[in-house]
């Protein structure tokens, strides 16, 4: 059965103009056939404004197909935003970063994909399995 997943923007930022080996580690992500997405409005919020505004249309396609192809989209509501802040409040998570994890937990995904480092207040999350590929990527540079 698929891993359903949901990942950060940064890891399809990464993945589209990311430098090497970040970008190679996101697209493995992406390109994995055992795995299904989860997208939100979140996702799309964090990645499509700017190459729309700076038309930059191979990075808008880039996004859009991804956003377009996923299994589930989870839709922004009032109940997940109230929900976001006390995950904030929680972790010290970023306000998109919270709304990130609340909308990957809502949809009870298998794992969030994220390029954060371990230090950071996503990895601390205990509702859903946050992973990094951030040693990835790093193992990768060193060869």
């Amino acid at each position: 059965m698929p891993r359903r997943t949901y990942v950060d923007a940064n890891i399809l930022i990464s993945a589209f103009r990311g430098d090497e080996p970040t970008a190679t580690a996101a697209m493995e992500i992406l390109a994995d056939p055992d795995r299904v997405f989860v997208v939100s409005d979140y996702l799309r919020l964090e990645t499509l404004p700017k190459p729309t505004f700076h038309r930059n249309r191979s990075e808008l396609n880039f996004y859009a197909a991804f956003l377009d192809a996923a299994a589930e989209v989870v839709r922004s509501r009032q109940e997940l935003t109230e929900q976001a802040i006390e995950l904030a409040m929680r972790y010290d998570l970023s306000p998109i970063d919270s709304l990130h994890v609340r909308a990957a937990i809502s949809a009870k995904v298998d794992e969030l994909v994220t390029l954060e480092k371990p230090a950071k207040p996503m990895l601390r999350v205990t509702e859903v399995n946050v992973m990094s590929i951030c040693q990835s990527w790093r193992r990768l540079a060193e060869g």
